[in-house]
């Protein structure tokens, strides 16, 4: 195996910039001049630090930032790599997974994408995630078979097909008991979509919308690419915190049922708090259900939909149900509503694919979803357990989702993520979850793309290196 590259780095200790950015702005340099080529092998953290003169914590903390816009990748038992960005070599200005073109951070305005899929023997534990290797395939071939079998329409409805709308409208009240009808409902991509349609329908340039403190950075990257001014939402170990929230939010965003990326459950008392300040404020409160069909030893808590339909827009989607490739979500709010967003998907020329639509119908109408959430509850529960098992009272968020949290002292998460990447396995940080300063310190444990048995390995890597193995 060849040896690592070597790298002509300087760091300057008298200058305003942490040492950190400065060695991750060089290696990011290096690799878009191709100085750094794909699939080379960079230092160990150690070997690093030790070479420049600098504490671990800081190679350990560049690396993280690159491994985290996808430069960098690890290998198990082998080291970190330059990831392979060859698709980028046409245009260097353009960098993988939303970096600046102008090095340094990504741009202020847009938090960076996630990371690619890692290669092949990496253990992923990023959240996000569902576990897609394990479907019906007859029901799946016999879904898309239908949907071939409609013919092209140049009729587009905003809305959605009817009969989808009915399917998904007696989905919501069966899985979530939210007592909706077709009129409430409109198909749409994911809830990313719902929430740009949203955006795009009730905020104007400008306006200040609420976005939980931490919380889902595509949700700040949609209000802001739309002209919004973000306001920060404080979240705790059970979600947000209505207390404090000012009195000129246009709209609020939030994850009540599992809260993205602490993992709270909102209790009753906040989700009235929240819906009287709502009625207060007249602000608009988006609901993010986005992963609520997978609980483990509690009870469902309502849709803050179901308690206030008029304060309320209920996003949901089969990215984690399903799968992201399918392409479904939905939106459901008053009829009033549902036809201003569909003026605005009038005006932008947006539309959901027909043909998977049919596809997702014929999945609804003869229960294959259904079953299908039945065996991915069963299997997310063994690893959700595993998880608890082998990391023990430290993680918390773990009654509901795919994902986990692992509380840690600031400055901890870096290195073990770096650490962690040397050894093969993948993790995420809350602290890359914040809009401003950094209150939560940990790891965001994802457990829906590993299998249960490659979950129980990378837990115990994250044991012992926890233990300082």
């Amino acid at each position: 195996m060849p040896g690592h590259v070597d790298l002509p780095l300087v760091l300057d200790r008298e200058a305003s910039v942490p040492l950190a950015v400065q060695l991750g702005d060089q290696l990011r340099a290096g690799m878009r001049a191709g100085t750094l080529r794909s699939g080379e092998r960079l230092p160990s953290s150690r070997g690093l630090a030790r070479l420049l003169g600098v504490s671990r914590t800081v190679v350990t903390e560049a690396f993280q930032q690159l491994y985290a816009e996808g430069w960098l990748e690890g290998r198990h038992g082998s080291g970190t790599y330059v990831a392979d960005f060859s698709q980028f070599v046409a245009d260097r200005s353009a960098p993988p997974n939303g970096t600046s073109p102008h090095g340094g951070a990504p741009d202020a305005a847009i938090t960076p994408a996630e990371p690619d899929r890692p290669a092949d023997g990496l253990i992923d534990l990023r959240p996000g995630r569902p576990w897609v290797l394990d479907y019906d395939r007859a029901a799946w071939r016999r879904a898309w078979r239908r949907a071939a079998d409609r013919p092209p329409s140049d009729v587009i409805d905003p809305y959605g097909h009817p009969r989808l709308r009915e399917l998904l409208a007696d989905h919501l009240r069966r899985a979530r008991g939210v007592p909706v009808g077709p009129e409430n409902v409109m198909v749409t991509r994911g809830t990313g979509h719902g929430l740009d349609l949203i955006v795009a329908t009730l905020l104007r340039p400008g306006e200040a919308a609420g976005v939980e403190e931490p919380g889902y950075a595509k949700a700040r990257n949609i209000v802001q690419a739309r002209g919004g001014r973000i306001f920060p939402c404080l979240v705790d170990e059970q979600g947000v915190q209505p207390a404090g929230l000012p009195e000129d939010l246009r709209i609020l965003y939030t994850t009540p049922a599992h809260q993205y990326p602490l993992g709270g459950r909102l209790p009753i008392p906040r989700r009235e708090g929240l819906l009287a300040w709502a009625r207060r404020t007249g602000a608009t409160v988006i609901e993010d259900d986005y992963d609520a069909e997978f609980r483990y030893d509690v009870a469902p808590l309502p849709a803050l939909y179901g308690l206030d339909p008029e304060r309320v827009v209920l996003l949901g989607t089969l990215s984690k149900s399903l799968a992201p490739d399918v392409g479904i979500g939905w939106l459901v709010a008053t009829p009033g509503l549902l036809a201003a967003i569909a003026h605005t998907r009038v005006a932008l020329a947006d539309r959901t694919s027909g043909p998977v639509q049919e596809a997702v119908s014929v999945l609804l109408e003869r229960g294959d979803l259904d079953r299908h959430l039945r065996r991915a509850r069963l299997e997310y529960a063994r690893r959700r357990a595993a998880i608890v098992e082998i990391l023990g009272p430290r993680v918390s968020g773990d009654s509901a989702g795919l994902h986990v949290f692992l509380g840690l002292s600031a400055g901890e998460a870096a290195p073990l993520v770096a650490a962690a990447a040397e050894r093969g396995v993948l993790l995420d940080t809350a602290e890359r979850h914040h809009h401003g300063p950094v209150r939560h310190h940990g790891l965001v444990i994802g457990y829906g793309s590993a299998s249960l048995n490659d979950v129980r390995k990378a837990c115990a890597v994250i044991a012992g290196l926890l233990a300082g193995r």
